[in-house]
């Protein structure tokens, strides 16, 4: 039985962040300290200060965070990358490239796909590609979500990009990847006219709504198709749903 003391004890235990009016933001981390700390010579100084630049733009830091993807640190790594996807400039992609194809931390990859599929720049393409067919899941399903970004610059890029998306939303492994193909496959359809890509493109969405096992990738896949407004994609959807199999 506990006695009154601990009763009181427990009662009055608030953490004192609880307290805090909930209208009262944090104040924003200070972009000069920030700085200095990316050069620490402690590896958790310069995750925070690389992390900080994750809601920061300065482009004070992009030299310094270019070179933290060296780090010795893969948090470090990790938060460097996510710094630059939001710091994005032409001097951080070829860094990014090289990074993707020599860092051996998956959780790092993942970050560097996503910050070159924020950069918008063109030489990120054929990377980010060979990711989408060889690298872990986790890669693999930033990568088709990041690819759209980089190929709608131009059509020949949304023409190569449709097959290999295709084939990852047909064949991957994991439903998440596919779910992030049938989405890229369907931002990417908006960039084409009505040709045999595209017509491609439709047969491999319908094929993923009618056959894929995971409900996910049926959901994404029929998403796409509505969002396409296509005549086929949209009787489609009609007949399975006077069907009951969607």
């Amino acid at each position: 039985m506990r006695n009154q003391d601990d009763v009181l004890l427990e009662d009055s235990w608030v953490d004192p962040l609880d307290q805090l009016d909930d209208d009262v933001a944090p104040p924003p981390p200070d972009p000069d300290e920030m700085l200095a700390l990316l050069t620490s010579r402690e590896a958790p100084q310069r995750m925070l200060a690389a992390r900080a630049f994750c809601e920061i733009a300065d482009r004070r830091a992009v030299e310094p965070l270019i070179n933290l993807l060296r780090d010795s640190c893969p948090l470090v790594r990790v938060s460097a990358a996510y710094a630059l996807g939001r710091n994005t400039d032409q001097a951080i992609v070829e860094p990014l490239i090289q990074s993707l194809q020599t860092d051996f931390n998956g959780y790092v990859r993942k970050g560097l796909v996503w910050a070159l599929g924020n950069c918008g720049d063109r030489r990120a393409l054929a990377p980010l590609i060979h990711a989408l067919k060889t690298d872990i899941s986790a890669v693999r399903l930033w990568s088709a979500s990041s690819l759209p970004n980089i190929a709608k610059l131009a059509y020949e890029d949304v023409i190569a990009t449709i097959p290999p998306l295709i084939e990852g939303l047909r064949r991957d492994k994991m439903g998440a990847v596919r779910s992030n193909c049938a989405w890229a496959v369907g931002q990417l359809c908006r960039e084409l006219p009505s040709n045999v890509v595209y017509a491609t493109a439709i047969d491999a969405l319908l094929e993923a709504l009618v056959e894929d096992e995971d409900f996910g990738v049926k959901e994404d896949a029929k998403s796409a198709l509505l969002r396409l407004g296509d005549a086929r994609g949209l009787q489609m959807i009609e007949d399975l749903e006077m069907d009951g199999l969607i």
